[in-house]
């Protein structure tokens, strides 16, 4: 289950450029997951493990992918960390249910992000036994627990 804390997290990675540089393995490019994500994402084709095909940019490593497709990549290969998802535009959220939906990890946001209009679970942190269902229990949480970290 997808775990969402609002506002600042100890230990949580906030700089996942720098940290996917120093942790990616090239195998992750070329599975299915990351394919996928880089097409819908970045709208980039893979092409190898170490290159990715930019209708803007042309020819570009992994180290030059968006930072949502990049955190990403962490969230699935690290679930045991906290990734700072405002990094993310919405783009990514539906990546982020999906990876909810196979595993539990936890995320740190300091905006609401759109999950869309679908329903889904999302445990949030701040309160240990509130599950939002949908974007208004998700917003109106949300809401109430960045107004206290500001």
């Amino acid at each position: 289950m997808l775990r969402v804390w609002f506002g600042e997290r100890p230990n949580a990675v906030y700089n996942t450029s720098v940290y996917f540089k120093n942790k990616y393995e090239d195998e992750w490019i070329t599975e299915d997951f990351a394919r996928k994500v880089i097409m819908d994402v970045d709208h980039s084709e893979v092409k190898d493990a170490n290159t990715i095909q930019s209708p803007v940019l042309g020819s570009i490593s992994p180290l030059q992918l968006s930072g949502g497709v990049k955190a990403l990549l962490l969230m699935r290969h690290y679930p045991g960390k906290i990734f700072n998802a405002s990094s993310c535009g919405d783009n990514c959220a539906k990546w982020i249910l999906v990876l909810g939906e196979s595993r539990n990890f936890t995320i740190n946001l300091f905006h609401i992000m759109d999950f869309g209009k679908g329903e889904f679970e999302i445990r949030i942190l701040n309160h240990r036994t509130l599950v939002a269902h949908n974007m208004q229990e998700f917003l109106d949480a949300g809401i109430k627990y960045l107004q206290e970290t500001s």
